[in-house]
């Protein structure tokens, strides 16, 4: 199978967001360009972040306010993708959260009810409201024994002046404490991420395809699913960090506006 049929049968695009579709808080170039050539083809998306802090409706907000009107089904974090395995595993579960209100709302809205006593599972997310006595309650339910799960692997957040630590230095504090480390982590650049995404949108992994900006995460997370991916570089990574990278997309576009003039072109042909 050519390149080209390996985009004409995506029925689902999956995008990242800060870096492909928006920067910071604007719009880049050729995003509702995008969306647009999409509702020609009849195909969905859905937007997809490691960023467990906040929940889809905060998202759904941002992305509205940019210029795009957007539902809360076609965003999903890695933190309601955690929710959802969870869940899925054992419905009403008894769940130890360690995030912020946010993700302890994504939990509570499948049923599952939070508490610090003899969890079924124990969950750390990216907590920007951290305290030490949180950890502890962690590091005394890892040790114990308890199924560990962690939303996303990022060691760092980016922000406007540099960036913050992230999910990543928390688990290596529990590690460090504990000798352990998560029993799974669910977002990028982990399949059960797709997973789950394929179960939101009910496409089959093998008609999605993934977008982003990022070899690591991005990237990485199309190729252990085994679907296409797009690089744009209007991100985090430059042209010549491609060819030394493990991860190689499927195709590289300076941005979203090419992706969007290339599926034009596809349309046209068709």
């Amino acid at each position: 199978m050519n390149k080209f049929d390996s985009l004409a049968q995506v029925r689902c695009f999956l995008l990242d967001m800060d870096g492909t579709f928006y920067l910071g808080e604007r719009l880049l170039e050729g995003a509702l360009e995008f969306i647009d050539v999409l509702h020609q083809r009849g195909c969905e998306y859905l937007f997809l972040t490691n960023n467990s802090s906040k929940d889809s409706q905060q998202y759904v907000e941002k992305i509205t306010r940019l210029g795009l009107p957007v539902s809360r089904d076609k965003i999903l974090t890695s933190g309601e993708a955690t929710a959802m395995h969870v869940q899925s595993q054992k419905p009403g579960a008894r769940v130890y959260v360690v995030g912020t209100s946010a993700l302890e709302n994504e939990f509570r809205g499948r049923g599952l009810l939070l508490t610090d006593a003899t969890p079924d599972f124990a969950v750390l997310g990216f907590d920007t409201t951290l305290t030490y006595a949180k950890l502890w309650k962690l590091c005394d339910l890892v040790r114990a024994g308890v199924p560990y799960l962690a939303t996303h692997p990022d060691y760092n957040c980016p922000t406007e002046t540099g960036f913050m630590p992230d999910i990543g230095a928390t688990l290596a504090f529990v590690k460090a404490s504990t000798g352990r480390g998560p029993d799974l982590i669910v977002g990028k650049p982990n399949r059960l991420f797709v997973e789950k995404a394929a179960e939101r949108t009910d496409v089959p992994l093998s008609a999605m395809c993934m977008i982003g900006d990022r070899l690591y995460t991005d990237i990485a997370l199309g190729e252990r699913a085994g679907i296409p991916t797009i690089l744009v570089l209007s991100g985090e990574t430059q042209a010549d960090e491609v060819t030394s990278s493990p991860y190689q997309p499927s195709y590289i576009f300076p941005n979203i506006q090419a992706v969007a003039n290339y599926l034009m072109n596809m349309n046209a042909a068709k």
